[in-house]
């Protein structure tokens, strides 16, 4: 397992309000090496063709590795911020929701690199993210 402690549904949608709060993205998983989060394509996260908006696919991506590098440091001595993300979007949605899916490329002592694979309810593959997390000290 790659978390430093225990995880909770209630510990992952517990974060102060941000911008994912706002997009209605909710963390809905984890198993030893992976975390899972859902987000509606909905007025909040189309753009105005009525297709979800890249941007938000990006805003769920970050907000996964973001919250995995949390669960691996140690949030006393270290923080972990965003240094690079990159998103291909590979098919349109419309409505429902889509779910990410994070998981590990790298845990470095200075650096982390996500894969987030974020898919439609049909679970086919729409956008295919990487980021990397710098960590960096309190």
């Amino acid at each position: 397992m790659i978390w430093r402690e225990e995880i909770t549904a209630e510990r992952l949608n517990s974060f102060p309000p941000n911008i994912g709060t706002f997009l209605g993205i909710e963390f809905t998983g984890w198993t030893e090496n992976s975390l899972t989060a859902r987000m509606p394509v909905d007025e909040r996260t189309r753009q105005p063709f009525g297709i979800l908006h890249g941007g938000a696919s990006v805003v769920l991506a970050e907000t996964l590795g973001s919250v995995a590098s949390l669960l691996i440091i140690d949030t006393e001595k270290h923080r972990a911020v965003g240094l690079e993300v990159n998103a291909n979007h590979l098919r349109s949605v419309k409505s429902g929701y889509v779910t990410g899916v994070c998981t590990p490329l790298h845990i470095g002592g200075k650096t982390h690199v996500w894969d987030i694979k974020i898919s439609n309810e049909a679970g086919r593959v729409v956008c295919v993210s990487r980021l990397t997390v710098a960590v960096i000290p309190a």
